[in-house]
């Protein structure tokens, strides 16, 4: 073999290592989605995938697994604690049973307005969240909004809480919203999400609670043409990554995902905004009731109940309570 030959095998080895080493630097965090391809959530966390590749030259990848193609939410939360899937997009709501700290902002009227928030979960009380989080294998990125949450049924207008007495409300299966509708003299009825239409429809419930792009998009409007803006629940989401994925992260690569879920965020919530009042619009034009409410102030002193039992079961979370109360 001559020199010239020997010189051309070794360079053409040392492209061959170069290539492995970086195909074996290279990271694909594997990410859950429940929502559909069109909507904000779903948008906003393809701008993150796209920076994260634009940034990281490559080296980071995203692939993201929409509409729940991946099992459901409960599920798939265990799986980011556990590593098992790297990354999720998910409303605080179901993390309660795992996490403590994330049925914090399952207390209704927690949060007095969305700005408020964006502003809290951003600051230090998304931080103490999140530290919780980190506790049970998986942090917070950033914070997406869901909107607020609000009662809609088929009997009648609900200005004050007086006009709940004796509505049967599905809610979601959390004793926090069973407690809820209860201490408004209300019947809670826990079902699944899929079976609430047909059981408005039927009079096996009055009515629910969700915000404005669900209500619509589900058609439950159409059977339940009363909707009242008591906004109770404002509920956020998170980008979530499991701390085994972050772990394999170089510094660099962190601020980079961190920063880029972060811009997602902002995309997301003008995204929903424009979602929320489109879904207003729509419902109002379908013959929808809508009444806002002025002083919620009789519905929040229903809550007493709700946060007493709340705090007793859960004593180590008061100073996280009170930071939200004291802010508001």
């Amino acid at each position: 073999m001559t020199l010239h030959t020997k010189f051309r095998a070794l360079g053409a080895s040392v492209a061959a290592a170069l290539m492995v080493a970086s195909t074996a630097s290279a990271m694909e965090l594997r990410a859950w989605n429940i929502h559909v391809e069109d909507y904000p959530n779903s948008i906003a966390l393809e701008s993150f995938a796209a920076e994260v590749a634009e940034k990281t030259g490559g080296d980071v990848t995203v692939k993201l697994f929409h509409n729940g193609v991946l099992g459901n939410q409960p599920d798939a939360i265990e799986q980011v604690r556990l590593g098992i899937l790297d990354m999720g997009q998910f409303n605080l709501g179901p993390m309660g049973q795992s996490i403590p700290e994330t049925n914090v902002v399952s207390l209704p009227f927690i949060f007095p307005s969305i700005p408020k928030m964006y502003e809290l979960m951003d600051g230090d009380v998304g931080d103490a969240i999140s530290a919780g989080m980190e506790d049970k294998g998986m942090r917070a990125l950033a914070w997406y909004d869901s909107g607020a949450r609000s009662f809609y049924n088929s009997v009648r207008p609900i200005n004050s809480p007086d006009d709940v007495e004796g509505l049967k409300l599905r809610v979601m299966s959390n004793n926090l919203f069973v407690g809820m509708v209860e201490a408004l003299d209300g019947n809670a009825t826990p079902m699944a999400f899929g079976e609430v239409y047909q059981s408005i429809k039927t009079g096996v419930v009055d009515g629910a609670e969700n915000n404005p792009p669900s209500y619509h998009s589900v058609n439950h409007y159409e059977v339940a043409q009363y909707y009242s803006l008591t906004e109770h629940l404002i509920i956020p989401e998170c980008v979530c990554i499991s701390n085994a994925a972050w772990d394999k992260l170089t510094a660099e690569q962190q601020e980079i995902v961190k920063t880029a879920a972060r811009n997602s965020a902002e995309e997301q919530r003008t995204l929903w905004q424009a979602r929320e009042a489109a879904s207003m619009e729509a419902v109002q034009a379908g013959g929808v009731t809508v009444n806002t409410i002025d002083d919620k102030g009789p519905f929040q002193e229903k809550m007493a109940v709700v946060y007493d039992g709340f705090l007793a079961e859960n004593p180590d979370l008061s100073d996280l309570v009170n930071l939200i109360r004291n802010a508001n």
